[in-house]
């Protein structure tokens, strides 16, 4: 499986690149007032206004950084249960920082946790390799069901 590796500040992560649409530029993005801290803002992407995670903010609590390394990587964002017909797909823009490598990971070398956090359903498998530990994001436990329902398009 190829993952695409990412920072949050010094800590690494990954996630599957099946779920990656296209790794992108920072964009200047529209802001939106009284939404949560970890929504960065929404940009149009081809006709289709998209809504962007600062993944620094959502999982360390400070935004994250500008660096030239650092990119929005968009994602189709499964809404429901996506083993059903009836699920559905929406672009999701997620921020982080240090975007540039790939890992090619075997599943069964991924390691579980068997810790689960409440608060951080997101968090998945580790991947460990001679750096240390790279954390696996799921990104389908990213948004809460009702940052689902105000911010991924009803059809």
């Amino acid at each position: 499986m190829l993952m695409l590796l990412f920072y949050l500040n010094n800590e690494r992560y990954a996630i599957a690149s099946q779920q990656v649409v296209e790794v992108l530029p920072l964009v200047t993005l529209k802001t939106l007032p009284h939404t949560p801290e970890h929504l960065a803002g929404v940009f149009n992407y081809r006709g289709q206004i998209v809504p962007v995670l600062d993944l620094c903010q959502l999982i360390q609590g400070k935004p994250c950084c500008e660096h030239l390394s650092s990119r929005i990587i968009l994602v189709n964002y499964w809404r429901g249960d996506t083993a059903q017909s009836s699920s559905k797909s929406a672009f999701v823009g997620l921020m982080a920082e240090r975007v540039v490598e790939t890992l090619h990971q075997s599943e069964i070398q991924l390691v579980d946790t068997n810790i689960h956090i409440g608060a951080t359903p997101y968090l998945g498998k580790m991947i460990v390799d001679e750096q240390g530990m790279i954390q696996c994001l799921q990104i389908e436990h990213l948004l809460s069901e009702a940052e689902q329902v105000y911010l991924l398009p009803a059809s």
